[in-house]
């Protein structure tokens, strides 16, 4: 299976400047167990400069093996209110480590000259759980502020996502007009 790697532009998601070509993501919800994770942070529409979208941070890394069981990695740059509500969570209640989250990737295309999403959930819901790695979960937030975007403050997240058992769909393309939907997730009766 072929690897989806990308590597965005934290600069580009906060200060998006229409004549910069690189990656940017959006992480537009998450919610970890019963806890809604704030989409408190406004940024440029890459797909329409002229507009903004609410999404919890931008992503600066995102990668998926592409298997029906591989774990989607991701890292995104959260607000202190955020931070706050994810330090407090991970340090006293996390029991529940089910995860819904939605994320958007965007890509430029050089023949069409638009941004078009790469790597996407179709504004849909994908229900994960978080990866458990040598009995530790995979999910960590930072106590420090980024230094690359100072301002406005922001917290390194990382979180690796295995799919819950039903079947779901991942959209990817490779130009505006390239697209398809890789399975993931496998249905378990």
């Amino acid at each position: 299976m072929a690897q989806l790697d990308f590597g965005c532009s934290i600069s580009q998601g906060y200060n998006f400047q229409k004549d910069v070509q690189t990656l940017v993501g959006h992480l537009v919800k998450l919610k970890i167990g019963d806890t809604e994770i704030t989409a408190d942070t406004d940024l440029t529409d890459p797909a329409d400069n002229t507009k903004s979208v609410t999404v919890v941070g931008p992503i600066s890394y995102i990668q998926w093996q592409g298997g029906y069981a591989d774990a989607v990695h991701v890292n995104a740059n959260l607000t202190t209110s955020n931070q706050k509500t994810i330090a407090l969570l991970t340090h006293t209640t996390l029991t529940n480590t089910l995860v819904e989250f939605q994320y958007d990737i965007y890509a430029f295309d050089q023949v069409a000259k638009v941004y078009y999403k790469a790597f996407h959930t179709d504004s849909s819901d994908i229900k994960g759980i978080i990866l458990k790695q040598g009995g530790a979960l995979a999910l960590n937030i930072g106590t420090d502020p980024e230094m690359e975007v100072p301002s406005p403050l922001n917290y390194a997240l990382s979180i690796s996502i295995m799919p819950q058992e039903e079947a779901q769909a991942i959209q990817v393309a490779v130009s505006n007009t390239d697209k398809f939907s890789k399975a993931w997730g496998v249905k378990v009766a």
